[in-house]
């Protein structure tokens, strides 16, 4: 079974562009988690375009009360993200090399950020949760990372969810696997995600063990045209597969 992580930055985004709190956030996290949604992800950035600091710490103190359902706070470890950690301490920080201009998270780390990456997971390692590093679908990168003290990886998936042809998407997963397994022999725990949606994460999920999957953007578009118990209801038969 895949635990299905739903990422809620466009709910945020669509909340702030009115100046309001409709949708409020909360609300609507624990409407997710009455239907049966074990994750939610949050992805804060330095100009909190959508999701804002203070989310992060509401979504926690709800998420408390649901033992079942876990907290991944995904971002670029600066000062202000690194606190954020230390104080909410969720279950998870997936730590992601995002610029602060960056539209979107489009690559993985690399191995010239090990030295970086070695004095952030030293510290983030006094907060009491799991540590994943977002990378690449490729398996030397794991070569790297697996002398790192982290937990987890999270493998990007836009290079295969943006395949057409079949014999691309085939090559893409096979990129996929082999990156995983190479994570899994050094006892790594493999999440992915990033342009997951219904219509590909089957296919992906039946190739490849996946421990964790984040959505968002698909998700908030689904559910415009599907409505979200539907949209839920599909993704928890994909993943329970």
């Amino acid at each position: 079974m895949t635990r299905l992580s739903i990422n809620v930055n466009k709910i945020a985004l669509i909340r702030n562009a009115r100046g309001t709190d409709f949708p409020n956030l909360t609300h609507f996290v624990e409407d997710l988690l009455k239907l049966g949604v074990q994750g939610i992800t949050v992805h804060p950035r330095p100009d909190q375009r959508h999701i804002k600091y203070q989310d992060v710490y509401d979504l926690s103190d709800l998420i408390q009360r649901y033992p079942h359902v876990e907290l991944n706070v995904e971002g670029y470890p600066d000062k202000d993200f690194l606190n954020l950690i230390k104080n909410v301490k969720p279950h998870q920080c997936t730590l992601v090399p995002d610029t602060p201009s960056q539209l979107t998270s489009d690559h993985g780390w690399h191995g010239n950020d090990f030295q970086f990456l070695q004095s952030v997971v030293k510290e983030l390692r006094q907060f009491q949760t799991r540590l994943a590093l977002f990378l690449e679908p490729n398996c030397n990168d794991v070569l790297w990372v697996k002398d790192l003290d982290i937990d987890a990886i999270e493998i990007y998936t836009e290079h295969y969810a943006s395949q057409t042809g079949q014999k691309e998407k085939e090559l893409a997963i096979q990129s996929i696997l082999e990156t995983s397994l190479a994570a899994k022999k050094y006892g790594l725990v493999v999440n992915a995600g990033h342009d997951l949606n219904l219509n590909n994460l089957g296919l992906l999920l039946e190739h490849c063990d996946i421990a964790e999957v984040s959505i968002g953007q698909a998700f908030t578009v689904e559910c415009i045209y599907y409505g979200l118990n539907e949209v839920l209801k599909r993704y928890h038969e994909i993943c329970l597969k």
